[in-house]
């Protein structure tokens, strides 16, 4: 008793039981229902999920009752399964080696450009970077626009492409990045191919530019650009299809009038950001931070250290003065009459 701790008639059960030779513990039996689905009906769900490309459960169970309701018995059981029992049939050893469906997505990993959001810390020349697609009509391909847009004074290049292979990518960036009055720090794009590719990583390598692309789950690491991309592009050029020999024509469009017009005479809102005593950021957008892409840049700190050697100060302000918005705006709202003038003829002969 001392040594069990069990009672004097419990341990003198025991030692009766030891004495007649009988099991002292009654053996547990752990209970087991009967298994009512067999190896046969794991394979015939995954014959049938292989067949519909593996549908979802109540999508499965309703195929196989219509299937034994039409007379295929092998369906018997099958057909009155619930849809819990029916993922657990699913995630058997056997379903497994006789499903052709059932794989889990492999994540791909690229090694070019750092997964980050630039932090540009009130320095211009940090580029956030998409395209736009103008459509497609009859399976021909539209033209592709390369929008960037520095983060910090919203400087504006677009440029047109025919389409987004590395041919026209690597000098369409060429040419946007002469077209900066600042040198070019950061490349920022979103993970498409035109851009995490080997011949965009070996021309920023030469231009001495960083390059990031956007994280998962981070949706506005290329807002900036995204937001461009309806308020200008889609707003100038419009949804419709437009062939792709016009990609010339709408890069001389973009160089003498859009650019000068989005630069020098259309304001852009600029954040203000305050840190709240509860560590929360408030943004706002005051009237008086609408400024232009060349005012923000003369309103930073000493603004002519950034700008890229052989850009004269005196050009920049002889562009922003030669017009008016008012007059920026006419002459682009006709240039782009002449423009749809050609394109809207040859639109219509390919439908």
């Amino acid at each position: 008793m001392k040594m069990s701790d069990l009672s004097r008639s419990r341990v003198a059960r025991h030692i009766k039981a030891y004495r007649e030779g009988i099991s002292v513990c009654i053996p547990y039996r752990r209970y087991c229902f009967p298994a009512k689905y067999t190896q046969n009906d794991v394979e015939l769900l995954a014959e049938t999920d292989n067949l519909h490309e593996r549908l979802n459960g109540a999508a499965t169970i309703s195929i196989m009752r219509t299937e034994y309701e039409l007379g295929n018995n092998r369906y018997e059981r099958l057909s009155g399964i619930s849809v819990a029992h029916l993922y657990r049939l699913r995630g058997k050893r056997r379903y497994r080696d006789c499903s052709t469906t059932y794989d889990k997505t492999k994540s791909v990993q690229v090694p070019i450009g750092e997964r980050k959001k630039p932090q540009p810390n009130g320095m211009p020349g940090f580029l956030r970077t998409d395209s736009v697609h103008q459509g497609d009509c009859n399976g021909k391909k539209g033209v592709y626009h390369i929008n960037s847009v520095d983060e910090v004074t919203q400087w504006q290049v677009p440029l047109a492409v025919e389409n987004l292979q590395e041919v026209c990518v690597e000098p369409a960036l060429d040419e946007a990045f002469t077209l900066y009055p600042f040198p070019i720090i950061n490349f920022h794009s979103d993970n498409g191919s035109e851009y995490i590719n080997e011949v965009v990583r070996e021309f920023l390598n030469r231009w001495n530019v960083k390059q990031t692309k956007s994280r998962p789950r981070h949706s506005n690491d290329n807002g900036l650009a995204e937001t461009k991309n309806g308020a200008v592009i889609r707003k100038h050029m419009t949804h419709h299809h437009i062939p792709q020999p016009f990609a010339t024509r709408i890069n001389q469009f973009y160089r003498e009038h859009l650019m000068p017009y989005i630069n020098f005479h259309r304001p852009c809102a600029s954040p203000e950001v305050e840190v709240l005593p509860n560590g929360k950021r408030k943004i706002t957008y005051p009237q008086a931070k609408y400024m232009t892409p060349y005012q923000k840049l003369k309103s930073l700190d000493n603004w002519k250290q950034y700008l890229r050697p052989g850009v004269i100060v005196g050009e920049l302000e002889r562009q922003a003065t030669a017009k008016t918005p008012n007059q920026a705006a006419r002459d682009l709202k006709e240039a782009k009459r002449k423009l749809f003038n050609i394109i809207i003829p040859h639109y219509h002969d390919i439908l």
